[in-house]
């Protein structure tokens, strides 16, 4: 069967498609990290709160939220091909990998939260560290405008996460990673503050 170029109510159609299962795999993000939370609440006595790992479930979850919202964006590109749909498929996995390596189906294994995020602190931060490079390039197949007009500020905040990211990765300093987890988080906030309501910047 010859494929035929797409007509603008087959790209609403397709982009409306790709949004419902960017949203199923968002969704199964925010579960994880909302049910993993929970069980805090649930067994206040069997789990020990790890403020590093709990940050950084926090913000799993504001970015699995933001880039729902994100996505919005996608509705600009007027001519969709499957490498693109994987692509943009392939990051909302990422938050969805990330998610579940927070909260594992067992910690029987482990001392506890702190003994687990430190043991799988490797594959946490280089999925970090791929999703920044894969926001930046969704952020660029959006249009040298749409990149542009985030500033310098952008691609500094992507360079540094990455670069603390890899510090991460190898070093168990317990000031270091509550330092970065929650000068994160802040940052990251404010950003999402900023980006959307510019009369607060």
């Amino acid at each position: 069967m010859a494929a035929h170029p797409p007509g603008p109510e087959l790209t609403h159609d397709l982009y409306l498609h790709i949004r419902v299962i960017i949203s199923i795999v968002l969704g199964i993000a925010i579960t994880r990290v909302l049910s993993g939370l929970a069980k805090f609440v649930q067994h206040p006595g069997k789990l020990k709160v790890y403020p590093v790992h709990l940050l950084w479930a926090l913000i799993v979850l504001i970015s699995s939220i933001h880039f729902w919202w994100w996505e919005f964006g996608l509705a600009a590109i007027t001519s969709w091909r499957f490498e693109l749909f994987l692509f943009v498929l392939f990051y909302a996995f990422l938050f969805a990998l990330m998610a579940n390596i927070l909260f594992p189906d067992e910690l029987e294994e482990y001392a506890g939260y702190q003994d687990y995020f430190q043991s799988r602190r490797g594959w946490f931060f280089g999925l970090l560290i791929v999703s920044m490079l894969t926001d930046w390039f969704d952020s660029a197949i959006k249009g040298h405008a749409y990149l542009a007009s985030f500033g310098i500020e952008y691609p500094v905040r992507i360079v540094a996460t990455i670069a603390l990211a890899l510090t991460a990765m190898r070093t168990r300093n317990a000031r270091f990673h509550l330092v970065f987890a929650l000068a994160y988080l802040v940052y990251y906030v404010s950003w999402i503050i900023r980006v959307y309501d510019p009369g607060r910047g």
